[in-house]
């Protein structure tokens, strides 16, 4: 296929080439950063996607270029038709991957070894189990702890997303690194986003620099490698000379990515966003059950894409909060 003519190849150039589909809205945690405190409206069950939708525009976006597909909720795994899904989707000539909070993905692993699953994300905001049921609200630190184990211990890529905030787990930067010695995980920081209903203040975000300046006040610069960023990659990569694993930052705020994206996300109940903060979206579900062509809404939402956050070019902008409360909670997005 000639990209240049791709119906995934926006007008800034960036060929849109990996999918993330979000399955549920609902998750067995509240980690209220991704969900507001009180909750959000559940779509009901006849709005969201089924397994055979699913698979139908995964097929859609596969035609047009997509190679890999990421699925995420809310908490996937809580589908009970998520291994009909993930079966379906692994008869599709691309990289299949995971983002769970790992609470039951221990009764998955042969399903996900079977469909050729490789690199799982695990979202962990805490080595502490008091701390983890005040993050979460729930106490399954130790079933998280030991399936994060067993993912390693059985061959799987981890990569363990952090998102650090400010007066809750910044305290615990050097533990996540120091972590990273004996496990072969890649550990990510992320930076603290704005979504509706999280109560996000720019002061809570732990920038790329400060989390750089505590880890250069630890390890000399010679203990400190800069690692080659995979292309289009959201991340800049490091790792502590002699650990088995690696480390990485995710800084959306301070120091946006946008001139690389490469992602489209599809929302549980079928609605196309073009980028993780944009308000607008475009309804393929729909259209699927009318039996209309999707393939124009795809290139419309496509050709739409801003250059830089959904149009927030400058810092006030994307840091005012206004700006966020027509997106959606990022539980409702998928991660």
């Amino acid at each position: 296929m000639d990209q240049s003519n791709s119906t995934l190849t926006d007008r800034f150039g960036r060929h849109h080439n990996y999918l993330r589909i979000s399955l549920t809205e609902r998750c067995n945690l509240r980690c209220n950063y991704c969900m507001p405190i009180d909750g959000v409206k559940l779509s009901p069950p006849e709005h969201l996607m089924n397994a055979e939708e699913i698979f139908k525009i995964a097929k859609s976006f596969v035609k047009f270029g997509v190679t890999k597909i990421r699925l995420t909720g809310g908490e996937p795994l809580v589908r009970k038709d998520f291994p009909k899904i993930l079966k379906s989707l692994s008869t599709l000539n691309v990289e299949l991957s995971l983002t769970s909070n790992a609470v039951s993905i221990d009764r998955h692993i042969e399903l996900l070894k079977t469909a050729g699953v490789k690199t799982v994300n695990i979202s962990l905001d805490t080595l502490k189990a008091e701390r983890f049921q005040k993050i979460t609200f729930r106490d399954y630190f130790d079933r998280v702890y030991q399936n994060i184990l067993k993912l390693i211990e059985e061959g799987f890529q981890v990569k363990i997303n952090a998102v650090l905030m400010r007066g809750i787990n910044d305290d615990e930067l050097l533990d996540f690194v120091a972590f990273t010695k004996s496990h072969p995980v890649v550990f990510r920081f992320i930076e603290f986003m704005p979504f509706d209903g999280n109560q996000w203040k720019r002061e809570k975000t732990i920038s790329y620099q400060e989390i750089m300046d505590q880890i250069q006040n630890t390890y000399s610069q010679k203990q400190i490698i800069r690692l080659q960023d995979a292309p289009n990659d959201t991340s800049k990569n490091y790792c502590i000379q002699g650990h088995q694993g690696s480390f990485a930052i995710i800084s959306t705020v301070t120091h946006p990515f946008c001139d690389q994206c490469n992602r489209i996300r599809l929302t549980a109940n079928g609605q196309l966003k073009n980028c993780l903060f944009s308000q607008k979206e475009n309804d393929l579900l729909t259209a699927l059950r009318n039996q209309q062509d999707i393939e124009p809404i795809i290139r419309q939402s496509i050709s739409s894409k801003f250059a830089i956050r959904s149009g927030m070019n400058a810092p006030d902008q994307f840091e005012d909060p206004e700006q966020h409360r027509q997106n959606r909670s990022m539980i409702t997005i998928g991660g």
